[in-house]
C-alpha cells in the first residue's frame, strides 16, 4: 500500500548552520527557534553533519571541576570516546561541533521509511535531500507521529478505495468496514482465503491504522493451490460468485 512520503510532512523552512558558524551563534539559533538540533552544510547546500544539544553540551560536561581528583581525570580523558568529546568541548565553529557522517532521508522516502532510519540510529530528527542530496528539509519524530492522527473516516474511505477496490476489485458493499481509533474491523464474506489474507495485511499497512480485526470469512479455501494451478485472480466479484 501508499504510505505518505516524508516529503509531505518535513518542515521546509530549516534552521541551518555552515561549517564556520560561531559556537555561540549555533547556541543562539537552536534557543531562539526552540529546536533540539540542526544540519550543517556547505555551499552547495548538501549535508555536512548535525549538531545537537548533545553536542553543545558536550562543552560544559567537559568543563573541569575543581573538585575532582586530578588522578581521576586523567583516566577519565582516554576512556573510549573521549578524545572526540574533548575535540566537541573544544569547538568554535559548527564545523567543528557537529557530528558526522549526517543521517539523512529522502523526500520520496515513505513514512515507515524514516521511521525505521531514526529507530536504527536513534536519532530524533533526519535531514530531508532531494535526489542531488541537497538540503530540502528536516522530519522529525512528532512529524511521523502526525500519521496516527489521520481521522477514523479518512482511513475507513482509503481502504475501500485502495485495498478493497484497486487493490481486490471489490465492490465497495463487500466488505463492512468499520474503524474506531485508528482500529480496522472487516466484516464479510469473501470468494477466496487468500482475498481475506490480503485483505487484512494491506489494512494493517495502512497510514494510521492501530491493528486490524479480521472478521472475515471465505467460500474457497485456495490457500493450498500450487502456482501452476489456476486461480480467478483479477475477474469482477460478481463473477466470482456462486449463482
Amino acid at each position: 500500500m501508499k504510505h505518505s512520503k516524508v516529503g509531505a510532512l518535513m518542515t521546509a523552512d530549516v534552521v541551518r548552520a555552515e561549517y564556520g558558524t560561531p559556537f555561540k551563534e549555533v547556541a543562539r539559533r537552536l534557543a531562539e527557534h526552540r529546536i533540539s538540533g540542526l544540519p550543517v552544510v556547505d555551499d552547495d547546500e548538501k549535508v555536512l553533519g548535525v549538531i545537537s544539544e548533545t553536542d553543545v553540551m558536550a562543552r560544559q560536561a567537559e568543563t573541569r571541576d575543581p573538585s575532582e581528583p586530578r588522578r581521576l581525570l586523567r583516566r577519565l580523558r582516554w576512556t573510549p570516546g573521549s578524545r572526540a568529546r574533548r575535540a566537541k568541548a573544544q569547538a568554535r565553529t559548527a564545523g567543528q561541533l557537529m557530528s558526522r557522517p549526517a543521517i539523512t532521508v529522502h523526500s520520496d522516502a515513505t513514512v515507515v521509511e524514516a521511521a525505521r532510519v531514526m529507530a536504527q540510529h536513534r536519532v530524533e530528527r533526519l535531514p530531508v535531500v532531494d535526489d542531488e542530496e541537497r538540503l530540502v528539509g528536516i522530519v522529525t519524530r512528532r512529524d511521523l507521529l502526525e500519521v496516527f492522527l489521520r481521522p477514523d473516516a479518512e482511513i475507513r474511505e482509503a481502504i475501500r478505495n485502495e485495498v478493497l477496490g484497486r487493490a481486490l476489485w471489490l465492490p465497495p458493499d463487500a466488505v463492512d468496514v468499520d474503524v474506531r481509533e485508528g482500529v480496522v474491523t472487516l466484516t464479510g464474506q469473501l470468494e477466496r482465503r487468500v482475498e481475506t489474507t490480503s485483505a487484512v495485511e494491506m489494512c494493517r499497512r495502512m497510514d494510521g491504522v492501530v491493528a486490524v480485526v479480521d472478521h472475515l470469512t471465505y467460500r474457497f479455501d485456495d490457500s493450498g493451490l500450487s502456482p501452476e494451478e489456476p486461480t480467478l485472480h483479477g475477474l469482477p466479484y460478481y463473477w466470482q460468485r456462486k449463482p
